[in-house]
């Protein structure tokens, strides 16, 4: 696996301290390449840059290795990396490790899964990691649960337009947990629109309200976790609701 080229990226942001831990894991497996948003681009979900041009600039991480910074999405960043802008196209896409849960109805507006999928679209294996948690700053055992996942993607290959999105339990460093493959589970989140006014009393908004409810229904990623498992999901690119099409057939449109 020694000559395998692998691109890390992310949604929070280059200097991510999840970024630097997956990088350093991934290490073991081949050359590493980063390019990730310049700053925190989280909840982009499968957006792209289209109407303005792509800056992508030499930046160095906090052990010293060197990556790209670009100004776009995490899907922007996927696909220069593809077209490109890295010597060579990578043979695997890693995105993460998110700092925050990517569960159930998370996928949908998620740039780190975004990323992922930015690769699946290219034709690339890809993994989107995240961390079960908003207050714990190791991703050792996180960063030690993608390069596992890695091993069995680069080992058994994913179908075309497929990525496994993997959540894991926070945990101390040195400790893995066992995995359990799932589907998505349901997450109702409870949004809630704050109005404020600026000097000139013209009003602005803030999304806000609490935590995402999560529904534990045996078999699915927010139970997994929940009950201390790593989460493994793969996820497809097809969102056709198959179970549909005939009965949409025989409505009269």
């Amino acid at each position: 696996m020694s000559n395998l080229y692998i691109l890390v990226s992310n949604d929070d942001g280059v200097q991510s301290p999840g970024l630097l831990a997956l990088r350093q894991a991934l290490n073991v497996l081949g050359e590493t390449a980063v390019l990730a948003p310049d700053r925190n681009m989280s909840a982009t979900g499968l957006s792209r840059k289209l109407y303005d041009p792509l800056r992508a600039r030499p930046v160095t991480l906090a052990d010293g290795s060197a990556a790209l910074a670009c100004d776009g999405t995490p899907g922007d960043c996927v696909a220069l990396a593809v077209l490109g802008v890295l010597p060579r196209r990578p043979d695997l896409v890693v995105s993460g490790v998110n700092l925050g849960p990517n569960l159930g109805s998370d996928v949908a507006y998620s740039g780190t899964v975004a990323a992922a999928m930015e690769g699946a679209l290219a034709g690339v294996p890809s993994i989107a990691v995240s961390l079960c948690t908003r207050d714990q700053w190791d991703f050792r055992v996180a960063a030690e649960a993608a390069l596992r996942l890695a091993k069995a993607v680069l080992s058994h290959q994913l179908p075309p337009g497929v990525i496994l999105n993997v959540n894991v339990p926070p945990g101390p460093p040195g400790t893995i947990s066992e995995v359990q493959v799932t589907r998505l589970g349901r997450r109702v989140y409870r949004d809630t629109l704050e109005v404020r006014h600026d000097p000139r009393g013209v009003p602005y908004y803030w999304f806000s309200g609490a935590e995402p409810e999560s529904h534990l229904e045996e078999g699915t990623d927010v139970h997994a976790v929940a009950h201390g498992y790593i989460s493994v999901t793969p996820l497809h690119l097809d969102l056709t609701s198959h179970a549909l099409l005939e009965a949409v057939r025989g409505w009269a449109i």
